[in-house]
């Protein structure tokens, strides 16, 4: 077994069921006898011991002489100061669950029914379906007509038109025209800039569903917005909850295989999940990005400790262990997973399902609508928030509060409403990006910053990541939020951040 990088270490210590410090791991490699140091390493750590230290492995390497017993290896280990002790199991709490209580519902998981085969035809009715969908939710609002009929209708008319954006632009005068489209055609839209509604065109994306009314001019050929709409969460929304005291843990972007893993982080959330104060936390939900994936960046091979995308998803299995056993656990696939890139993504193949057993975890697609003791929990890994903030306004959407960009995915009700941009979109017979239902919670993740707040009664959650800051978030200006675990109460919706950084 030639040990001659760091993810051959991590590799041969996950397949012994063991994790590692990162120091631990790098001084295993660079030692002259890579095989030798990790063998006596394993044989040497106590026996209630869940991590092998770097202190450990050094006490390993104080004996150099290669005719050293185990025993003797064994002495110095024993030597080592108690300033730097080997990590051993806390007391154990017995966790008592009534699994007759919970209630697990998974809704829009498109997994195994693709039906797109990327023809023109499939584009044109997926978003048919978005527009039928999404008027249906704007009908109420306004007395609208379709573009065909505002053409025939007499000039200074009152009228009203539900369509989707397929342009907006500023006139020579700094006004606004939308163009709106609907099955029959496109009609032109102008608001005026010193009207108080022209902000809201700033929060407009193209391909989003709107409804506008007003009057249209004297040829009938625009027609002058007076009002705006959105399909919009309503604000009488009253959210659903549990029954009983029982909590949820949302988290995302693990990110598994990557040098700024926080695998101590990550140890001390799980282990904090045996405590006593974890006891009512019963359902564990991650958003995407598990592991940190191959060729998503460039230059990512030089920060990766593990290049196999395979091993990586068996080390994440071996963390994922660490978690309480009795632990539901729902998980949908992000950008930097093996799936494909074009949303909806579907839940990961029987391959990487088979590797990652741990705990029988429930697998969806991204999105998905997840339903915990009668609380709607609306999963979307979040690679469109990228777009929104690009395009809104900073006090709208920024990557310092993620969850106003939430906010504009709630109020168009759809995750991912612009195509053709930075995020990719697979046509479907369905538009499974739409937010049919309203959702109790909006989890997501993606962009590696922590931001909540309530959207008309909507929880809406960015949940961070478990990655340190890596030399290509460095060069795009991202600082991390990480090692982070919010805790919802599912019963009053209130919210904990529990820090593990």
């Amino acid at each position: 077994m030639p040990l001659e990088s760091d993810a051959r270490v991590v590799s041969e210590l996950v397949s012994r069921g063991y994790n590692a410090e990162r120091e631990a791991v790098t001084l295993i490699a660079s030692s002259a006898d890579p095989t030798r140091t990790l063998t006596l390493a394993l044989d040497t750590l106590p026996a209630d011991a869940l991590k092998l230290t770097a202190a450990h492995v050094r006490a390993v390497l104080d004996q150099s002489d290669p005719s050293a017993s185990t025993a003797d290896v064994q002495t110095a280990v024993d030597s080592v100061p108690d300033s730097t002790p080997v990590e051993t199991a806390p007391e154990a709490f017995e966790r008592t669950v009534d699994h007759s209580l919970r209630s697990l519902q998974i809704a829009n998981d498109m997994t195994g029914e693709s039906t797109g085969t990327g023809r023109y035809e499939d584009f044109v009715a997926v978003f048919r379906d978005r527009y039928e969908r999404l008027s249906a939710k704007l009908r109420s609002r306004v007395n609208h007509r379709t573009t065909r009929a505002l053409k025939s209708m007499p000039g200074n008319s009152e009228a009203g038109i539900i369509g989707m954006v397929s342009d907006v632009r500023s006139t020579a005068n700094g006004h606004w025209i939308i163009e709106l489209e609907d099955t029959n055609g496109v009609f032109p839209c102008l608001v005026m800039k010193d009207r108080p509604l022209a902000d809201l065109v700033n929060e407009i994306l193209l391909d989003e569903v709107i409804a506008v009314d007003g009057t249209l001019s004297d040829d009938a050929g625009i027609l002058f917005v007076e009002s705006l709409y959105f399909p919009d969460i309503p604000r009488t929304h009253k959210p659903s909850t549990a029954d009983r005291h029982v909590q949820a843990a949302l988290i995302s972007d693990v990110h598994v295989g990557s040098q700024e893993f926080m695998a101590d982080a990550w140890s001390d959330f799980a282990h904090w999940l045996h405590t006593e104060e974890a006891e009512h936390v019963e359902y564990l939900c991650i958003a995407g990005d598990m592991v940190e994936g191959v060729g998503i960046y460039p230059n990512q091979d030089e920060e990766l400790t593990i290049i196999d995308i395979y091993d990586q998803y068996e080390e994440f299995s071996e963390y994922l262990k660490e978690v309480p056993g009795d632990m539901e656990i729902v998980m949908i696939p992000g950008n930097h997973d093996a799936v494909r890139l074009a949303e909806p993504q579907p839940g990961f193949s029987d391959e990487l399902r088979d590797i990652m057993t741990a705990h029988d975890a429930q697998i969806a697609s991204n999105p998905s609508v997840v339903t915990l003791e009668g609380v709607s929990v609306l999963m979307y890994h979040g690679v469109s928030l990228d777009e929104v903030i690009a395009e809104l306004p900073a006090d709208k959407a920024s990557y310092e509060e993620p969850h106003k960009a939430m906010y504009q995915l709630l109020k168009k009700r759809h995750v991912a409403p612009q195509y053709g941009g930075h995020t990719r979109v697979a046509p479907e017979e369905k538009d499974y990006l739409v937010i049919d239902e309203v959702p109790d919670i909006f989890h997501t993740g993606h962009v590696h910053k922590l931001g909540y707040g309530m959207y008309h009664n909507v929880l809406a959650l960015n949940s961070g990541c478990w990655q340190a800051q890596t030399d290509f978030q460095k060069s795009v200006n991202i600082n991390p939020d990480s090692g982070f675990a919010p805790i919802v109460d599912l019963d009053t919706l209130e919210m904990t951040i529990r820090s593990f950084n």
